[in-house]
């Protein structure tokens, strides 16, 4: 078993006549979505033909593409996978849209690839596993419809009017919601063309955001794939129709699409979620679909308050750090609600046990440990709560 830079290298030579398009090929061009192509490829309103990956490889802006030094390594090598198999070697980049404004809190980024088969691919990016972009998963799974959510439909629509023939549409975290989103909310001329709609572990919608759209016509066209201890692929999503795919890490960092396992030429897929580590049961989903939009805003402002907090810029570094800041925390929490606050900590039990399962098999000692320091900081913020 490897990932999907481990499948490119070993299937990067069929062409896609030859094995037709995948969920783990999906996956690669979501990433790939990640890479900046601002000065590198063309733009939506740009004109002429679009980017070879020939011409992107030796443009002077090439090294640019990699801005995200995190993920440098593996975004380098996915590129490279890609380009030197005739798979992807192929293809074609173009209407590139990447839009950033502070103030409303809005990024929004989408790329069309045109595959060598001649079929295309619209990719929306996604968010990764820091603070930041948990709270954007989160705003759109609760929220009425965003701004980013709106920008999704009218780029599906005008890369549709560019693309010929039958299309697919697909992204990663953020970037699966919006392409459902988009596919959902779009002209009847431009979801009839669409071939499939692949959702990479990306946040659901509430039950009336997906009422007033055609959500119904595409349901059937819809791959949705989420790793073993999803977080935010499980954020509002109870359809339950949905594959789950083995990762070779544990806890939050299952997000990160390069830990997905591949087992020859498909997912190593297993029967469902771990055991009692849904990050929403039916009761806490149930109390969330009851508020309204302002307590909605109230809770999600309020737990971003609760990480933020913790000093850490990431959900992985806030399970395993913060009793460090349990009198911050508390501050954040003292002007909530009761039941807020009593849901709030209900939501960090479940943190704390989506990365902490199977690590105590791996650190013993120390897992148990943070679980008596955990359970002692809880007891500290229950009792703010109790009646």
């Amino acid at each position: 078993m490897g990932t999907i830079l481990d499948y490119l290298k070993e299937y990067g030579d069929y062409t896609l006549q030859e094995k037709p398009l995948s969920e783990v090929d999906s996956l690669a061009l979501s990433q790939f979505a990640y890479l900046k192509f601002d000065e590198v490829a063309p733009g939506m309103d740009d004109e002429g033909s679009m980017v070879s990956m020939d011409e992107i490889a030796g443009h002077e802006k090439y090294d640019s593409l990699y801005g995200d030094e995190r993920y440098r390594k593996d975004n380098t090598a996915l590129f490279h996978a890609l380009y030197h198999g005739k798979r992807f070697g192929g293809i074609k980049i173009g209407s590139y849209v990447n839009y950033i404004d502070l103030e409303s809190e809005t990024q929004f980024s989408a790329v069309t690839f045109l595959l060598p088969n001649g079929i295309s691919y619209v990719a929306y990016r996604g968010t990764d596993e820091t603070i930041v972009g948990w709270k954007e998963d989160m705003n759109l799974a609760f929220s009425e419809p965003v701004r980013g959510q709106h920008m999704s439909v009218e780029y599906l629509e005008r890369a549709a009017q560019k693309i010929k023939g039958d299309f697919y549409v697909g992204g990663h975290s953020k970037g699966g919601n919006l392409a459902t989103y988009a596919c959902m909310n779009c002209q009847d001329k431009v979801r009839r063309r669409i071939l499939a709609i692949f959702d990479h572990d990306g946040p659901g919608f509430r039950p009336e955001v997906k009422a007033q759209s055609a959500y119904g016509e595409i349901e059937d066209r819809i791959h949705k794939t989420i790793p073993h201890s999803s977080l935010v692929g499980m954020l509002l999503y109870s359809d339950g129709d949905y594959r789950v795919v083995e990762s070779k890490t544990i806890g939050l960092a299952q997000h990160n699409p390069y830990t997905w396992l591949v087992k020859d030429d498909h997912f190593k897929n297993v029967e469902d979620l771990y055991e009692g580590r849904r990050f929403m049961d039916e009761a806490l989903n149930q109390w969330i679909l009851s508020l309204d939009q302002e307590q909605m805003h109230t809770f999600v402002d309020t737990f971003y308050k609760i990480i933020l907090a913790s000093e850490t810029d990431n959900l992985i570094d806030f399970t395993a750090n913060w009793f460090q800041s349990i009198h911050k925390i508390r501050a954040a929490l003292k002007d909530i609600d009761p039941e807020t606050g009593r849901m709030m900590i209900r939501i960090m039990k479940s943190l704390f046990n989506i990365v902490s399962l199977n690590a105590k098999k791996r650190f013993k000692n120390r897992s148990e440990m943070q679980r008596e320091r955990f359970d002692e900081g809880m007891l500290q913020l229950e009792q703010m709560f109790t009646k």
